[in-house]
Order: structure tokens, then C-alpha cells, then sequence
């Protein structure tokens, strides 16, 4: 049990957690009561825009808007009952630049998928500044995160840099330009949002200076950082709910689908199928040591101190599939992938390399792009939605394959993770055993859980796995990879560097 200081129980009242999951292609709004069940569930849309190769964007204030709206819908539509706490849970690293006093955004949100500072951040390490960066902060230099982001909007957009002479500018990812908006005007950020700007200090939990300097972000604009659980502001007049709600759980969407597995211990680990696939494995209380090329990052701030994590983010996963849904139309809704995969026993030979918008963990290459290798006459559409899959699975061993290792079942959510035959590929690979729980929006569940603890609805960790039913398990050894790992990894290899100016030799 996580040695949170909750206030007593609440008992004898109906009370309702509402669970806000801001994610990269949409927002789901959930209410949960006190017995863990979903009972009403909302959904907007987030559209991402394009503007250069490489760069992916988002309207702020359609974000703010779909909160809104699924907000009210899905209170109207669930059992009545008091909110006692909203959890919130959202894409981590997306860069937000908005107006201190009239709460609007000053430019579009820079997405993490977004890859316009990589020249920047290559730079950074072909100056020595990489292993200091990693000291202090877990992470590396790459586009992926906040504050090379921070810095492009500071030299590019007029009205950002306006905001900062005046000493209006707010800087924050999509947790913190939430919770502007809900409580009107406060300015904060959890530590585990805040772990992955490129700007905290990962043993301290506090901005670092160091780097503040060395991106040149302006400490002043930056959010207060917060722990995870606990109350850290309430509503204004102007949000969905009634005035005055408190705001007590936020998490990074993978630390919160972490925590949302009840996975609190050292060893336990989670990958959540979602637009990337991104794996965490709780590392304990104390920060552990670095392993090359996957990151340290915080697995939840606690009103007591830090619990670490390692990371390993593949940047391309269930957008895989969304590619070949709308982009190639192989499919005409994303589920239907798993019927056309399993008939064929194999790729024929077939490889997909999703490297979209670079590869993340392990390779860290912002210049590979994607590929789809060994093609003959004889591949179809079938193979090459079994080829999808596959990559995903192996774009995952990739990461589990720098893990220390796991203890028990591998956990699992996301969209994708509803796909059986995707986890029964996975185990194999893995040699593990994989847990699906029986409802996978363990994201916004693990938000709510941090919001409900804070508020005395649940006394402990305990309590609420006394409530959760037991996950489907995928046992290792049933199904076989087609392609084999060396074969992918000479796939990848092929990719890489792809989109990098040619050299002058």
C-alpha cells in the first residue's frame, strides 16, 4: 500500500469521480463511482494539423472545448451523484503558450509526435550538453519533449515572445493549460507532466535552473510543479462542474495508466496501445540507475516524495493501423484488422517499418522514416495487416528487450490492446503472460484513482484492487512472429536516417 495521507472515508452518500483523458487524437470523459464502475462515458475529437513534414499541431481551445462538451454530456448522462474530485490524465510533452489574464492560447500546441526541433536538440548533443541533460533530468535531448519546444514558440511566434516581455506568458503542457481553464487562472503542473519538459530536476522534483538557462525558458512562465495526488486547485465559475470541485489527481496518460493497473511495485510494468505505444516499469522510490537509451522518468509524485520508472516510448503504434484504415483504406474501421491478419499464417515475407515521425526508444532517430520491405507479388492486404501488428509487437520488444526484469504478467491498455491477436503475439514474443484488464481505459481510470484517494473515497491501493476483476490473460507460445527479430532489426536499420540532409562525402 502507497502511503498517501488520505482524509477519512466518505460513507453513506453517493459520490462520483469525474476522469478527464485528454489524449493526441481525442478527449474521453468518464465518471466513475465508488465501487471503481465506468458509469457514463463521453468522446470528442481532436483534430492534429500538418503544416510542414514533420510537424504535428493542435488547436487549444478545441481541446478546452471537447473537455467542455464531454463533460457536460457525460454528467447528464450518468447516475446522479456528488462529484467529490476530478482526476485529469493527458498527452504528455505537447507544448501549450497561453495569456496569463485572458487565458488564451498565444499559437497553436506543438504536439510531442512534432519533430521540428531536432536540429536543435542534435546540436545540443553534438555539444557536449547530452550527459548533463541526462543527469539531471533522466531524459535526452530529442524533439519529443517540452522545452525545445518551448523555445522554438519563444523564437517564432511574436505573441509568445510579447507575453514573456509583459510577464503574461504562461508555458505548461496540456495538464496545465486544463487546469487554467477549470479553476480560472491557476498555474500548475504534476511532477509527472513536469518530468518530461527536458526542465526538471528528476531527484528533486523541482525546475532546475540548469536548464531553464540552457533552453532559455523563462522560470517565471513555467507552472508550478505539484504531486500527483492531492488537491492542487478547484473549479472557477466557468467550468463544466459546479464551482468549487476540487482538482486532485493528474498524471502524464502512461504514469497514469501505470498507477491504473494498481501497479505500484518495483518490477511491474504496463504498455499501453495507443497512437504510439509507450511501456513503464515502476523502478521504486529512489531514482535508479540510467540504462542507455531507455529513459529515468517519474512514475508518480506523492505528497511524500518521488517513485521512478524506466520508459521506452515507440512513437508509432495504433496510428499504424489508423494509417492503413484511412490513408492506404485497407480497412474500413480499425478493429477489423485482427479478421483480415488472421487469414494469413504469416506476412509472406513482409515488413513494416512505422517510423511515421521518427523511431523512438531504442534507436532515437528523428531522420528514419517509414518503410514496408520485402514486398513481392504475392503479399496482400492480409499480409500487410498482419505485418502491421507484428511491427508493433517487435517496435515493443525493442523496449522490454532493455528492461531489467519484469515481475509478473505484463499489463496492457489502450485502443489497440482490444486486438487479440496483437497481445497473443506480444506474450509470445515476450515470453510472459499478458494482462488485459476487462475494461481498457485504464488511463483515465488510474487518474480517477489518484483524485478518489486524495479525497477519501477509497482509503487505499488495497481497496480499489479488492475491486477490480480479474484481467484476461494471454498465455506465451500460441501464436508465432513471422519475421524473425535480426530480420526486423535489419528492416529498421534500413530506415534510418532517412530524412537527414545528405552528407558531403
Amino acid at each position: 500500500m502507497l502511503p498517501y495521507a488520505c482524509p477519512a472515508r466518505r460513507t453513506g452518500w453517493s459520490v462520483v469521480i469525474l476522469a478527464i483523458d485528454q489524449g493526441t487524437t481525442g478527449t474521453t470523459t468518464l465518471v466513475i463511482d465508488e465501487d471503481s464502475r465506468i458509469v457514463g462515458r463521453a468522446y470528442a475529437p481532436v483534430d492534429q494539423s500538418y503544416p510542414r513534414p514533420g510537424w504535428v499541431e493542435h488547436d487549444p481551445n478545441q481541446i478546452w472545448d471537447g473537455v467542455q462538451r464531454t463533460t457536460r454530456q457525460v454528467l447528464e448522462a450518468a447516475p446522479a451523484g456528488t462529484v467529490a474530485a476530478i482526476g485529469i490524465t493527458n498527452q504528455r510533452e505537447t507544448a501549450v503558450a497561453w495569456d496569463a489574464a485572458t487565458l488564451e492560447p498565444l499559437g497553436p500546441a506543438i504536439v510531442w509526435q512534432d519533430v521540428r526541433t531536432g536540429p536543435a536538440m542534435a546540436d545540443l548533443e553534438a555539444g557536449g550538453h547530452g550527459d548533463v541533460i541526462r543527469a539531471i533530468t533522466g531524459l535526452r535531448p530529442s524533439p519529443y519533449f517540452s522545452a525545445g519546444k518551448f523555445g522554438w514558440m519563444l523564437d517564432h511566434v511574436p505573441e509568445v515572445a510579447s507575453a514573456r516581455d509583459s510577464g503574461r506568458l504562461r508555458l505548461g503542457t496540456v495538464d496545465a493549460w486544463l487546469i487554467a481553464r477549470l479553476s480560472g487562472g491557476a498555474h500548475r503542473i504534476d511532477a509527472t507532466n513536469a518530468s518530461r519538459t527536458l526542465l526538471m530536476d528528476l531527484d528533486t522534483g523541482c525546475w532546475s535552473t540548469d536548464m531553464t538557462e540552457l533552453f532559455e525558458i523563462p522560470l517565471h512562465a513555467l507552472p508550478e510543479i505539484v504531486p500527483s495526488v492531492g488537491r492542487c486547485a478547484v473549479t472557477g465559475s466557468d467550468a463544466p462542474v459546479a464551482s468549487g470541485t476540487p482538482i486532485s489527481g493528474i498524471a502524464g496518460d502512461q504514469q497514469a495508466a501505470l498507477f491504473g493497473h494498481l501497479a505500484v511495485s518495483s518490477g511491474a510494468a504496463k504498455v499501453t496501445y495507443g497512437t504510439g505505444c509507450f511501456l513503464l516499469q515502476h523502478a521504486g522510490d529512489a531514482r535508479p540507475p540510467d540504462i542507455e537509451d531507455l529513459l529515468t522518468t517519474l512514475a508518480l509524485g506523492r505528497p511524500d516524495g518521488l517513485t521512478y520508472a524506466y520508459e521506452g516510448s515507440v512513437f508509432t503504434g495504433g496510428a499504424l493501423v489508423q494509417w492503413l484504415r484511412d490513408e492506404l483504406g485497407l480497412i474500413g474501421a480499425a478493429p477489423e484488422i485482427e479478421a483480415l491478419a488472421r487469414a494469413v499464417p504469416d506476412t509472406a515475407g513482409a515488413v513494416i517499418v512505422p517510423a511515421f515521425t521518427g523511431l523512438g526508444a531504442p534507436y532515437w532517430d528523428p531522420d528514419a522514416r517509414g518503410a514496408i520491405l520485402g514486398l513481392t507479388r504475392g503479399v496482400s492486404g492480409s499480409h500487410l495487416a498482419r505485418a502491421a501488428l507484428e511491427a508493433i509487437v517487435h517496435q515493443v520488444q525493442d523496449v522490454l528487450d532493455l528492461m531489467p526484469p519484469l515481475q509478473g504478467e505484463l499489463f496492457v491498455d489502450g485502443g489497440a490492446a482490444a486486438n487479440d491477436l496483437l497481445l497473443q503475439l506480444q506474450a509470445s514474443s515476450a515470453n510472459r503472460p499478458v494482462a488485459r484488464p476487462v475494461d481498457i481505459e485504464t488511463t483515465a481510470l488510474g487518474a480517477a484513482y489518484l483524485a478518489g484517494l486524495a479525497e477519501g473515497v477509497w482509503a487505499s491501493v488495497d481497496e480499489l484492487r479488492s475491486l477490480r476483476p480479474d484481467p484476461a490473460l494471454f498465455e506465451s507460445g500460441l501464436e508465432t512472429l513471422a519475421i524473425d527479430r535480426p530480420t526486423w532489426r535489419r528492416a529498421v536499420g534500413r530506415t534510418r536516417g532517412w530524412a537527414a540532409p545528405p552528407s558531403d562525402a
